[in-house]
């Protein structure tokens, strides 16, 4: 449980990004993924500390302006050719935390509470989980080496009656840096899902993603 121990958010950012160029620092919404989240984190008093990890120097001159830790981030844990289980050990292993809160800038849309409640219910002692994630629900008819995964042909159940499939958002994950560091990721063996809405769930990976966060930003979060 979380209680008095130390609670680091890291927020990874790189300049490699694909999809959407330079989409960490694109204009959104006259500020940028980056600044919003650094200020939404700095909201939450229960976080102890911030760290920005980047291999940009436009980056890191963002985060110190705004009065939150830096970590200089080698180029190959900034490519694409490392993969998460990597890229996740990596992080861990230069926080000096007793947890670690995994704060990516491509959810927007995640509200304070959420990441309060996330925080909340690692403080509790009536639970068996290491962890916590952001998910949301999927009901919809799945496919997977050709044939149907959640339903049969013959038995194809409305949308609504389908199994609930979570998947993982990625917005907040909240867990021990030791078991960061021994499950090379931000989820453990043990973690309690966090059911999101439509809105809250929305992570930017692509450009139609991208304007749509920030209509629904600019809609609901604006300050």
């Amino acid at each position: 449980m979380i209680r008095k121990k130390k609670l680091t958010a890291i927020i990874p950012v790189r300049k490699g990004s694909t999809r959407v160029k330079n989409k960490n620092i694109k204009k959104f919404s006259n500020t940028s993924l980056l600044e919003i989240k650094i200020k939404q984190i700095k909201r939450i008093n229960e976080v102890d500390e911030i760290i920005v990890s980047s291999d940009s120097s436009r980056m890191l001159e963002i985060a110190k302006k705004l009065k939150v830790t830096t970590h200089k981030r080698e180029p190959f844990y900034a490519s694409t050719k490392v993969n998460n289980s990597v890229f996740f050990q990596n992080l861990a292993s230069f926080i000096n935390s007793d947890y670690v809160m995994y704060s990516p800038v491509t959810a927007p849309l995640l509200s304070d509470k959420t990441i309060i409640d996330c925080i909340n219910f690692l403080k509790k002692t009536n639970h068996n989980f290491k962890s916590v994630a952001t998910s949301k629900v999927v009901k919809e008819h799945m496919w997977l080496n050709n044939k149907p995964y959640n339903y049969t042909l013959k038995n194809a159940p409305s949308s609504q009656d389908l199994p609930e499939i979570m998947t993982i958002t990625f917005g907040c994950c909240i867990l021990k840096r030791s078991d960061m560091l021994k499950f090379k990721n931000v989820l453990t063996n043990r973690t309690k899902l966090i059911p999101l809405s439509d809105i809250e769930s929305i992570d930017i990976d692509t450009v139609m993603e991208f304007e749509m966060a920030e209509y629904f930003f600019n809609k609901y979060r604006k300050k």
